[in-house]
C-alpha cells in the first residue's frame, strides 16, 4: 500500500496558465479541500483535491489516482483515467454519465453544446469524497462545423439503417424457420383430424398439436419483430431525405433566424467581458454557422429545380397551389398568403372567394414554404377551359 499524499504542485489551466487556490469556506458547491481555479473570470476550469482529513483518513489506504473530467463542444464531455472495477462508473453513473465500449464514461447529449456544469459538480463532488483526486477541464471554444456534426449524424442514421435491415432480415429468418417448423410437426395428420381419446395415438397427437402451437406462437412473435426493425431501417434511412427536405428546412431557417435575432440582443445587453456574453457570442457563432449550411441546402435544392415563393411572386387575384388544391389568393403578406378557408375547398379543386355558403366570409394562411405552384387569374381560366380535366388540376 501506498500512503495517500498531499499533492504539492500548483496545477495549471492549459489556456490560461497557473491557476489559483480558493479556500474551502469559499466553495459554493461545498467542497473541502484544496480547490484551485482559473484566474481567468469568464474559465470555468478548476481542479479539485482532497482535504486533509479525507487524505487522514486514506492513509492506509493505496492511492486511486486521478480523474479528468474533460468537455470540448467537438467532443462532449469526457471521463479519463478510470479502469473497470475501480468502482467510477458505479459513482458518476448516478450524475448523466453513460458507459460505451469506444468513448468509454461521458455525459449524454453532450456534444455541440454546453457544458453541463451541474452534472460535472456532483460528480467531481462524488469522486473526491470516494479518495480521487478531480481535475476539470472545460473548452468551450473548441467546437466541430454544423456541417462536420451534420454529416457525422447523417452517417450515424444509415449505419443504424444497415444495421436494423440486418435485424429485420434475421427475424424474418428465425419466423420462417419456426413456421416451417410448426408445419413440419403436424405433417401426417389430416386438417381437423380429432383427437382419438384412450387411442395409442392419443399421447403423440396432443404433443403435436402443442409444438406447433408453441412454433406458430413464436414466428409470430418474430414476425413482429421483423416488422418493427424494418420500419426503424425505414426511418433511419429516410433521416438525410427528411432533414434537407426544402420546405421543412425553409422553416427551420426562419426559426433559426429568429434565435439569432433574440442572442443578438441579449448579447448587445450583456456586460463586456462577462462569462454570459462569451456564452452568447458562442452561440451567435453557431447559428450563424447552421443558417449558412442550410442555406446551402436550399441553393442546392434550387438548382435542382426547387422553387422558393416569396412576397415578389404573387398579387392579389393569382392563384396558389397548396396542400394539393388551388386558392385564390385574397392579400399578399411579408410570410404568407391569404386564401379561403379549408372548409369553402371541400369537393372543390379550385377555391375561390365566395365558394362554401356560411363559411364563404372564413379566410386561411398559406406560408410560402407549403406553396408549390402559381397560376395567375387568366392561366387558371384557361386551364379550367382546358377539354383535359388533369391539366385543370396539375
Amino acid at each position: 500500500m501506498t500512503a495517500v499524499q498531499a499533492p504539492t504542485d500548483t496545477p495549471e489551466c492549459r489556456q490560461h496558465g497557473p491557476m489559483v487556490l480558493r479556500p474551502a469556506s469559499t466553495s459554493e458547491q461545498g467542497f473541502t479541500g484544496d480547490w484551485y481555479t482559473c484566474p481567468a473570470p469568464t474559465c470555468y476550469n478548476a481542479v479539485l483535491r482532497p482535504s486533509p482529513e479525507l487524505i487522514a483518513q486514506l492513509a492506509e489506504q493505496q492511492k486511486r489516482g486521478t480523474i479528468t473530467i474533460t468537455h470540448t463542444r467537438a467532443d462532449g464531455t469526457l471521463l479519463e483515467g478510470s479502469t473497470k472495477g475501480d468502482g467510477v462508473w458505479e459513482i458518476v453513473r448516478q450524475h448523466g454519465f453513460r458507459s460505451s465500449r469506444t468513448v468509454g464514461l461521458y455525459i449524454g447529449h453532450s456534444r455541440d453544446r454546453a457544458a453541463k456544469r451541474w452534472n460535472i459538480d456532483r460528480a467531481a463532488a462524488a469522486l473526491r469524497a470516494a479518495g480521487w483526486e478531480v481535475a476539470i477541464d472545460i473548452d468551450e471554444d473548441t467546437r466541430r462545423t454544423f456541417a462536420e456534426a451534420e454529416a457525422n449524424r447523417t452517417e450515424r442514421a444509415e449505419e443504424r439503417a444497415d444495421r436494423f435491415a440486418g435485424y429485420a432480415g434475421n427475424a424474418t429468418g428465425r419466423s420462417n424457420a419456426r413456421h416451417d417448423a410448426a408445419m413440419e410437426g403436424i405433417r401426417g395428420i389430416e386438417p381437423g383430424q380429432p383427437i382419438l381419446v384412450g387411442h395409442h395415438s392419443e399421447r403423440g397427437h396432443r404433443r403435436a398439436l402443442e409444438r406447433h402451437d408453441a412454433n406458430m406462437r413464436a414466428s409470430l412473435a418474430e414476425e413482429r419483430k421483423a416488422e418493427h426493425w424494418a420500419g426503424r431501417a425505414a426511418a433511419a434511412g429516410a433521416y438525410g431525405a427528411f432533414r434537407t427536405n426544402p420546405g421543412r428546412t425553409l422553416r427551420r431557417i426562419a426559426k433559426l433566424e429568429a434565435e439569432l435575432r433574440g442572442v443578438e440582443r441579449r448579447l448587445a445587453d450583456a456586460a463586456e467581458g462577462s462569462a454570459w456574453a462569451a456564452e452568447q457570442g458562442r452561440r451567435k457563432e453557431e447559428l450563424e454557422d447552421e443558417i449558412g449550411y442550410w442555406r446551402h441546402v436550399i441553393a442546392k435544392a434550387e438548382e435542382d429545380g426547387f422553387k422558393v415563393w416569396g412576397k415578389a411572386d404573387f398579387k392579389k387575384g393569382d392563384f396558389c397551389r397548396y396542400e394539393g388544391r388551388w386558392y385564390e389568393v385574397l392579400r399578399v403578406n411579408a410570410k404568407t398568403l391569404t386564401i379561403p378557408h379549408i372548409h369553402n375547398g371541400i369537393g372543390r379543386k379550385v377555391v375561390r372567394k365566395g365558394d362554401g355558403g356560411p363559411t364563404a366570409d372564413w379566410t386561411w394562411t398559406a406560408p410560402y414554404d407549403g406553396v408549390t405552384s402559381r397560376r395567375s387569374a387568366e392561366e387558371m381560366a384557361a386551364a379550367e377551359s382546358a377539354t383535359d380535366p388533369a391539366e385543370a388540376e396539375a
